[in-house]
């Protein structure tokens, strides 16, 4: 049995009683208690300068069963956390954990049907919600028949709510409750780029097994490191970045709370000068295109990291110019928490995934289930210690998705002769031309590589005939002339990697629709 199985296990100590396997005890009050009291665990940007030390978040975050209790709640009841990248997010999560109570993160970009939606879903008995957020879900409350409680973080809390804040201040600090390592800890609501989120179940071990896997082992993170992740806290690759690795070691992260647009988060790099910088594709492109020899924050930095969608690797390529440090392109999943597939710093092939991170395994399938051969496309699964327990309410797509310790992911690969995956494609988005599958990220590596392409998104669309040919929405660098450039793009794309491959159509567009997480939706581009 691994050593992540090992710890996930239900640990008994030789008179029956149980050891306590709550994550938060390694993650916040070994360090908190510790050497570590003092050091800065998180530092906010956006001008706020409010920080947070080890000490203060074990203390802090003891408060929380007492606020629970103080309204009612009780162990394995939801508490939804509709809370910016500030110091109140690691102190509820904790809290929460440490008080038995599930807290469920959730997407601070939607709307409110969609908010509805999740809240009805998971039946939430509080919601912490930060001020900037509440009238986004303010009309949504009163109908809510499970909300006993909602906290709101800022000052003067809006009549029918609490300050969280105040409500705080009067609670004493407990320890955390007793719990095995498979028992439920927190949910994550997936980003939806495929259509409606699905409540994805976590439990304690998951949290310690992704930190003996990419981060230990890939990441090889210190507690030296300055870290900052433009990918938020309430999905699980920001999660990882930007509080369970850096806690792991005692490092210090800095948190955003506004969008990470490419303004913003080079003033925070430039602040900050981070050694470890966490973002998606897109971003790393929108940067690019505003970034010369002298752009400040950079000086410090050892290594940048992407996932949420395949890396271009003309992308990897500019970045490394023009910071001497590399990209590492993972893949992760919320079902999996955080990365199980990527490069590492010793060995980054731009235009592949990498290499199994080590203590997960990889398999490349057939619709049947049986295994590829080199060279031929199938769909991803994975097995891990991190996988979720399941989808909350979703008997059917837990199923499907979690095959025991195979969970599938919905994407399609291609395995090189030395191993390495390349990136096809999501399942749904894989179509044929001709009889021959086509991988979509191809054609938009392809598009991208041409200099007047920032992004590109290519799906399949019908012919005159009604066979299905590629069709390609392009969003083109910043004054660039879209006139003439239709024939041109259609036949750098030939040359590059195949005749038959080339966008049949391509539209020019301002931006791409995507998820809070930066994944493209091609499914409303298909629309």
């Amino acid at each position: 049995m691994a050593e992540t199985e090992q710890r996930a296990a239900h640990a008994v100590t030789g008179d029956g009683a149980q050891t306590n396997e709550n994550a938060a005890l390694w993650f916040v009050d070994r360090h908190g208690e510790g050497a570590l009291a003092e050091k800065v665990a998180f530092i906010e940007g956006d001008g706020a300068k409010r920080s947070l030390t080890y000490g203060n978040l074990s203390s802090e975050s003891g408060k929380l069963a007492a606020l629970y209790e103080r309204h009612g709640l009780r162990p394995e009841d939801r508490a939804a956390v509709l809370v910016l990248d500030q110091i109140e997010f690691p102190i509820i999560f904790w809290g929460s954990l440490k008080a038995g109570v599930i807290p469920v993160a959730l997407n601070t970009l939607l709307s409110a049907e969609i908010y509805n939606t999740i809240l009805l879903d998971c039946r939430a008995r509080a919601l912490f919600v930060s001020a900037a957020l509440y009238p986004v879900v303010e009309p949504i409350l009163a109908g809510n028949p499970y909300l006993q409680a909602i906290f709101v973080i800022g000052d003067s809390p809006p009549k029918g709510t609490l300050g969280f804040a105040s409500e705080l201040a009067v609670c004493e600090t407990r320890p955390a409750v007793t719990v095995s390592g498979g028992e439920g800890a927190f949910w994550l609501y997936s980003s939806g780029s495929t259509g409606i989120p699905k409540g994805v179940c976590h439990v304690h071990s998951n949290l310690r097994a992704t930190v003996d896997t990419y981060s230990d082992r890939v990441l090889q993170m210190r507690e030296d490191d300055i870290v900052y992740s433009a990918a938020k806290l309430f999905f699980a690759y920001g999660l990882g970045n930007a509080m369970t690795f850096p806690m792991s070691v005692g490092a210090t992260t800095w948190l955003l709370a506004g969008r990470p647009a490419p303004d913003s988060v080079f003033a925070l790099l430039s602040e900050a000068r981070p050694t470890m910088f966490f973002g998606v594709p897109t971003l790393y492109a929108a940067m690019l295109a505003q970034m010369d020899e002298e752009t400040p924050g950079f000086d410090r930095l050892r290594l940048g990291i992407s996932a949420g969608e395949a890396l271009p690797a003309e992308i990897g390529r500019k970045w490394h110019a023009l910071t001497n440090t590399d990209i590492l392109d993972g893949v992760g999943s919320t079902e999996m928490l955080h990365i199980f597939l990527s490069n590492r710093s010793d060995s980054v092939v731009y235009g592949t995934s990498g290499l199994a991170v080590p203590g997960y395994d990889l398999r490349l399938v057939d619709e049947k289930d049986e295994d590829v051969k080199p060279g031929e496309v199938g769909e991803l699964l994975v097995k891990g210690a991190s996988a979720a327990s399941g989808y909350w309410n979703r008997r059917e797509k837990s199923r499907t998705t979690f095959l025991g310790e195979w969970t599938r992911t919905g994407d399609k690969y291609e395995q090189s002769e030395d191993g390495r995956l390349i990136y096809c494609g999501r399942t749904d988005d894989m179509f044929k031309v001709s009889g021959i599958w086509v991988a979509p990220f191809e054609v938009e590596q392809a598009l991208v590589s041409h200099s007047s392409v920032l992004e590109a998104a290519v799906v399949a669309a019908r012919d005159e005939e009604g066979l299905e040919k590629p069709k390609a929405f392009v969003v083109l660098q910043k004054e660039t002339v879209a006139d003439g450039l239709d024939d041109l793009l259609k036949e750098h794309v030939k040359e590059a990697i195949g005749k038959w491959k080339y966008p049949r159509w391509i539209e020019f567009v301002d931006d791409l629709p995507k998820t809070a997480t930066g994944k493209i939706q091609r499914f409303k581009l298909r629309a």
